[in-house]
């Protein structure tokens, strides 16, 4: 069985005034492997949470097909995010449970064996235990995301997809995210990261997919991608790829 991340020619297109269409997300294909942390960049509306929510089953392509460990998530979607953790910017959570209970009902309805276990693992890892029995309706936005990143990791799955997981955290708080998605990684985890922020792509992520107006504008190592362009920085390297399309867009 495959144990990776397959997208293949994803396709999204949305309705516009007067018959129209917008093409969001245009033929993308990627693999993110066992054991690495793959980045998904792109400024606003260039398609990656698109990408994301078509990748997870949320949305349906119009053309293509995504894979979680083999499983094509439109055919399958509930076998395929079986061994999914994901966090998308707007996940909700039951307001009148606290955050002990949250965790506790998903780590169940996940089968962990031993949820209690798995509770206290996420909760000491994502340093939940001083706010642990609050509601969730009462948390700061620091204190929610934590919550958001707990519930995606404490069945331990070997794919994680994360967009923007730092939103809304400290500074402190941001790298130790960071650091888990390391040992994730470490562990054996494919992990998609999508984020806009490219100093933490070039901390943890070991190829990255810069995506522009739902194109692969460019994919590789970021040692590549700076041999390609010319660059110094990752930074460099997106700052020339979205300048030289902004030179060629229409006026």
């Amino acid at each position: 069985m495959s144990r990776r991340i397959e997208v293949e020619g994803l396709t999204k297109r949305w309705p516009q005034p007067g018959g129209t269409t917008k093409t969001a997300v245009d033929g993308i294909s990627f693999v993110v492997e066992p054991g690495e942390v793959f980045g998904l960049l792109g400024p606003n509306g260039a398609g990656k949470t698109t990408t994301l929510r078509m990748l997870v089953g949320l949305e349906k392509p119009d053309e293509g097909t995504a894979r979680l460990l083999g499983v094509d998530v439109h055919r399958e979607p509930i076998r395929a995010r079986r061994n999914l953790g994901y966090l998308s910017t707007t996940s909700g959570l039951p307001a009148r449970l606290t955050v002990r209970e949250v965790l506790d009902v998903t780590a169940r309805v996940q089968g962990v064996r031993d949820a209690a276990a798995a509770v206290e693992r996420v909760i000491r890892t994502f340093r939940l235990s001083s706010f642990s029995s609050q509601f969730i309706s009462t948390l700061s936005t620091g204190m929610l995301q934590r919550t958001r990143l707990a519930v995606a990791f404490v069945h331990e799955p070997p794919l994680l997809v994360l967009d923007e997981p730092a939103s809304g955290l400290d500074v402190v708080a941001s790298e130790e995210l960071l650091s888990f998605v390391v040992r994730a990684r470490d562990g054996g985890a494919g992990v998609l990261l999508s984020t806009h922020v490219i100093a933490e792509a070039e901390e943890v992520c070991d190829r990255v997919l810069i995506l522009l107006e739902g194109q692969v504008a460019a994919i590789g190592t970021p040692a590549e991608l700076c041999a390609a362009h010319g660059a110094d920085s990752l930074r460099a390297v997106f700052r020339s790829l979205v300048r030289s399309r902004d030179a060629g867009s229409p006026q």
